[in-house]
């Protein structure tokens, strides 16, 4: 029995946790309440430290275990080492903290970011969606715990005395060249360790890879270009913070639908009927909703019209309210030679009537018929009457359109 456990249950062990345990729990906790991760947590990250302080002192473990808290006045119960100097001591390395903040001669640095996109449907950003993502990252190697050997196997390299390049001299002609390259003895480490001292998992390089599943909870009004970032998921290496994971989310084009922020646009084709004398059509929606669209009778919907459906786009990220729906219309015109002439005729008295032509004093007038222009356009390919359409020159094109000339 323990007189308080106070310091165990901070870092999360039992009081018969080994020194191994209690290292473990004190990194696990450190890394995620660090003040670079969590700004808001530096109480916390100086409790976790004094707790992990005391308990891997075993003198001051069996004071406290035997007289509580109170039994460590005088040993360094209230003060002792610095949160920082303790953090800097277990992780090592020195160096600029992410963003590049100095934090001290042995301020621990923190590693990069990772980046991976992930494709999403328009119907994943509608509905939501959790979406599993599979990737390859660093780990310390459980099995030495990140030392790369046995305990007191890491030597500092003598060849570039532990600072993993050398200063080479380099005669070009009359001139003397310093060139800078990684010790050849360490590759760049600043560290040896014998081979039989190696770690048998990781062969001393203190990493492993790993398989990690992230489960990337996609919310419903998402865009494209948003990121989801998992903090401290990044690789893991001796003396660095683990930078983050960040997902980057990559919206597909969609054969029905066009996203503008929070609206949707959908191209509708319809009849001429419908157009003119009011009728339904359908809009699969993306939740497998269809929407009928009824248009009133005498509305006359023209080519190229946009009209709107109020708060059936996209829904609005963390916002309880949608976007809309504007349908761009397409009239399809019938056939040549559709109908008969009698039909016509009773057009004639449903349309409205045709304008009058405008009268032309003094002047000559012919009747002409229009024809395909498909045959003409190819016998007179050469003229520059012809009548043309090329996109490849923007320098000449105006648009469709048909000339007619006479000579």
């Amino acid at each position: 029995m323990v007189a308080d456990t106070k310091f165990y249950d901070i870092l999360g062990v039992s009081p018969n946790a080994t020194d191994s345990e209690l290292k473990k729990a004190y990194r696990k906790l450190a890394l995620k309440y660090h003040p670079d991760k969590n700004p808001d947590a530096g109480d916390k990250f100086k409790e976790i430290s004094h707790a992990y302080e005391i308990l891997s002192d075993p003198e001051k473990r069996e004071i406290y275990n035997q007289y509580g808290e109170e039994g460590l006045n005088g040993q360094g119960g209230m003060g002792g080492m610095n949160a920082e100097d303790l953090f800097s001591q277990l992780f090592g390395g020195g160096g600029f903290f992410g963003g590049g903040s100095r934090r001290g001669p042995q301020g621990p640095r923190r590693g990069k970011d990772m980046v991976h996109q992930l494709k999403v449907s328009l119907e994943d950003l509608y509905l939501g969606k959790t979406s599993k993502l599979a990737l390859q990252k660093n780990v310390l190697c459980n099995k030495c715990d990140g030392k790369g050997g046995k305990e007191g196997a890491v030597q500092a390299c003598k060849g570039c005395n532990g600072q993993g390049i050398r200063i080479m001299m380099r005669q070009m002609g009359p001139m003397i060249q310093q060139v800078q390259q990684a010790c050849p003895e360490c590759r760049g480490t600043g560290e040896v360790i014998n081979e039989k001292d190696r770690c048998k998992q990781c062969l001393g390089k203190k990493i492993v890879t790993e398989r990690k599943i992230l489960e990337v909870h996609i919310q419903r009004g998402m865009r494209g270009g948003q990121k989801i970032t998992f903090s401290g998921e990044g690789d893991q290496a001796p003396g660095i913070i683990p930078g983050d994971i960040i997902i980057v989310l990559e919206e597909k084009p969609h054969p029905r639908f066009i996203r503008k922020g929070d609206d949707l646009v959908y191209e509708a084709k319809i009849d001429l009927l419908t157009a003119l004398a009011g009728g339904q059509f359908a809009i699969p929606h993306l939740d497998d909703r269809v929407l009928l669209v009824n248009v009133i009778p005498g509305e006359t919907i023209q080519p190229d019209m946009v009209k709107v459906i109020p708060h059936e786009g996209m829904p609005i990220h963390r916002v309880d309210n949608r976007g809309h729906l504007f349908v761009k219309f397409t009239v399809e015109f019938p056939q040549s030679n559709w109908t008969d002439e009698e039909t016509i005729k009773k057009l004639e008295t449903i349309l409205p009537p045709r304008p009058a032509l405008p009268t032309f004093q003094d002047k000559h007038t012919d009747d002409v018929v229009l024809v395909d222009a498909e045959g003409y356009q190819a016998r007179n390919s050469g003229s520059s009457h012809a009548y043309q359409e090329d996109d490849d020159d923007d320098d000449h094109h105006h648009g469709p359109g048909v000339q007619c000339a006479q000579q």
